[in-house]
């Protein structure tokens, strides 16, 4: 049904305190002076010699560039609806069918900038290392972190983001003992991060032959996968290298040779391993760096717990805590307790989709960061 003159001027006032609230957070001076900055990098004759600190150079380019074209886009549709609507005054037969597409997009666009602009930390940017591991009940709870596993791939294919396995363990029924993926992508663990900590479910179980209701628990742990620009200093006195094995389904040289690595940290008591790649070599180089995105975590989260315990916050969940949960019977339920966000469509979003959770999340986040 088309808008009428009336419900669009109704409709503009909304449309123009939310733009302008986009435009104080938006910081347009701060991207073009970074881009020039950027732009006098690239251009320097050294600049391709580290291949892997230029492509981080040209991804945060790209992105910075993709912002300022999205908010140029925004502030066109807004004038394009407020154009229509002055028209539309002067000649009530003038045709708003074509502005509701308008609004729709304005709309859409204005919220996928609102999320990236929230995503401010240094370390959003990066890509995101993502551990499932089921919580005390057996196969119920192995089953349920495959479930958490299948519902972020799910995630991550929508936004065609690379997912590469770096270890899997199977349950030994059904479902997962662990696995740890990497998610390569602009800003993954800036969205991810929302998804760190105990995931609970309650469903009739597959599992017992009397049907009868079951709790699970399974948790998720998201780090960031940090470059060179994060300095995280690792003593390899403090270190254990254990070789085995791989299982699992890898190929002939990977199931043949010790190539799989577990490193512990020995200070923290953090372990890592990897699997996926063919060399002993390789699968170490892995295992360092997701070692050192964890380590990186940790002490991000001791000073988000130092503030937590200042300020009361809402969102001080620990990795031990549960952050949501998933309510399969007796009704349908999926409820975050950190933001009170909830839907009654469980299968949309076990077929992940998750942004209105990370949404809601990166918003609280960003809120109470700023009382």
């Amino acid at each position: 049904m088309t808008l009428n003159f009336l419900e669009l001027n109704n409709l503009i006032p909304s449309l123009e305190v939310r733009f302008d609230k986009l435009s104080e957070s938006f910081h347009s001076d701060f991207i073009h002076s970074r881009l020039q900055v950027l732009e006098q990098t690239v251009q320097h004759p050294s600049f391709w010699q580290d291949q892997k600190k230029a492509q981080t150079i040209i991804q945060e380019q790209n992105d910075l560039q993709g912002r300022l074209d999205l908010f140029a886009a925004i502030q066109s549709d807004l004038e394009t609806i407020q154009l229509t609507a002055e028209l539309s005054s002067l000649d009530e037969s003038f045709d708003l069918s074509e502005v509701e597409d308008v609004i729709f997009r304005f709309e859409q666009a204005l919220e996928e900038l609102t999320i990236k602009v929230l995503l401010n930390q240094p370390y959003d940017k990066f890509n995101a290392i993502v551990e499932f591991h089921p919580g005390a009940g057996g196969t119920e709870s192995q089953d349920w972190a495959e479930m958490l596993y299948r519902m972020m791939t799910r995630w991550a294919d929508s936004k065609r983001f690379k997912v590469t396995v770096l270890d899997y363990q199977e349950g030994e029924e059904a479902g997962i003992k662990s696995v740890t993926i990497q998610i390569v992508g602009a800003y993954a663990y800036g969205y991810l991060k929302s998804e760190h900590g105990v995931h609970r479910l309650v469903r009739l179980s597959p599992f017992d032959s009397s049907g009868r209701r079951h709790t699970s628990f399974a948790s998720i742990s998201v780090v960031p996968e940090i470059d060179e620009s994060i300095e995280v200093e690792i003593n390899e006195a403090d270190l254990r290298i254990d070789t085995y094995r791989s299982g699992g389904n890898g190929g002939q040289s990977v199931n043949t040779t010790d190539s799989a690595v577990r490193i512990t940290h020995i200070p923290t008591k953090t372990v890592v391993t990897c699997q996926n790649e063919r060399s002993q070599m390789q699968n170490r180089e892995t295992a360092l760096k997701v070692l050192r995105g964890k380590l990186y975590q940790l002490e991000l989260e001791k000073k988000q717990q130092e503030r937590d315990i200042i300020s009361g916050s809402k969102l001080s969940n620990g990795f031990g805590s549960q952050i949501r949960s998933y309510v399969f019977h007796p009704y349908s339920m999926v409820k975050d307790h950190r933001t009170d966000y909830e839907t009654g469509n469980t299968q949309r979003v076990m077929d992940g989709d998750l942004d209105p959770f990370i949404n809601a999340y990166l918003r609280e986040y960003n809120r109470q960061k700023a009382e």
